[in-house]
């Protein structure tokens, strides 16, 4: 799994209130292309998809708040405030629409930005995405029986747990202990609030809405994201694209970075050809 260690992470202070940090590559006049991690995630989510984008491809890797080295404000933790930054860190770049990439926690934050904010989305690429959290036994009992009683400080059994719940195939060991550390980072109390919003969040009534070009990719080993939700965003939102990776998990883009890495690449130069 390649690295994007020369990376330097910078910060954006954000008309939102918080400052975020991020990592950029690739040509300035290229297409941006935000990416966004899951919950208690950090940039470093996409550290192994970075070295094997083109160019061609303006990349951000943020990390969100209340993740990583970011800020931690009291509150502000629903989708719609995740939606909000990633639109005034647009502003600070000074970018005016970019392609929202989203796992997990991310893709819904990438679903609620594309509603919210339909002009400054160029295109939509969520993996691992959820259509209703209020519906899902799996997140439901993990937000009943641990979530909701985590008191600081996190004990790194529930972290590397959580981590490896995510995988069905292995992926190299210093890289699996950097998404424990990084969720390791997170306070109890955003923990909570995360996951409080999310169980509440349900997009069926609202996908017809998206009309920016969309990805989604699912592993079909994914033990969170049944199927029917990515059949629900395949019919609802207007020529969407599904690809199917047999045998992965939750976190496809760490299982198999480099084919995320070309499959993201070929949907931006797809999109890139018809503007």
């Amino acid at each position: 799994m390649a690295t994007a260690t020369k990376l330097k992470v910078k910060t954006a202070k954000l008309r939102t209130g918080v400052t975020l940090h991020y990592v950029e590559q690739g040509d300035p006049e290229g297409i941006p292309v935000v990416l966004l991690h899951g919950v208690t995630d950090s940039w470093h989510s996409f550290e192994p998809v970075l070295p094997d984008l083109p160019p061609s491809i303006h990349a951000f890797a943020l990390t969100q708040r209340g993740h990583g080295d970011a800020d931690r404000p009291a509150d502000g933790y629903r989708c719609a405030d995740f939606a909000a930054d990633v639109a005034a860190f647009l502003d600070a770049q000074e970018i005016e629409s970019a392609v929202v990439v989203g796992h997990s926690m991310g893709s819904s934050v990438a679903l609620r930005f594309s509603i919210d904010y339909p002009a400054r989305t160029l295109g939509l690429v969520v993996v691992g995405t959820f259509v209703s959290y209020r519906t899902n036994p799996v997140i439901s009992e993990f937000w009943e029986e641990v979530v909701s009683i985590l008191e600081d400080p996190i004990d790194p059994s529930i972290a590397r747990e959580f981590q490896e719940s995510t995988l069905a195939k292995p992926i190299p060991p210093a890289f699996l202990d950097l998404a424990v550390a990084e969720s390791l980072k997170v306070p109890a109390r955003v923990w909570r609030a995360v996951f409080a919003n999310l169980v509440e969040t349900d997009f069926s009534a609202e996908l017809s809405q998206i009309a920016a070009p969309t990805f989604v990719v699912w592993g079909d080993q994914d033990a969170f994201c049944p199927r029917r939700d990515q059949d629900d965003l395949i019919a609802k939102i207007a020529g969407a694209r599904l690809a199917v990776y047999a045998g992965s998990g939750h976190a496809v883009h760490w299982e198999e970075p480099a084919r995320f890495a070309t499959d993201l690449t070929a949907y931006v130069d797809r999109m890139d050809a018809g503007r």
